[in-house]
């Protein structure tokens, strides 16, 4: 198994994990697809922070025209 396969793996066990514990704890779906979607929100941010700005890149361009 690659180390990517092994990192894969241990990430769908986390996922299981963590819902059978939030159910434990009394979360319905909908509250559990909440935060799956806030979790998704704040890696968005995360990403796009570190992206280069394309409109900079455009406007270099359109200036070099």
């Amino acid at each position: 198994m690659t180390d990517q396969e092994s990192k894969s793996r241990a990430v769908r066990i986390l996922a299981r994990s963590i819902y059978k514990d939030l159910q434990g704890q009394g979360f319905d779906e909908k509250q559990i697809v909440a935060l799956a979607t806030e979790l998704i929100s704040e890696v968005t941010k995360s990403m796009t922070s570190r992206e280069p700005r394309r409109t900079d890149d455009v406007a270099i361009a359109a200036a070099a025209r």
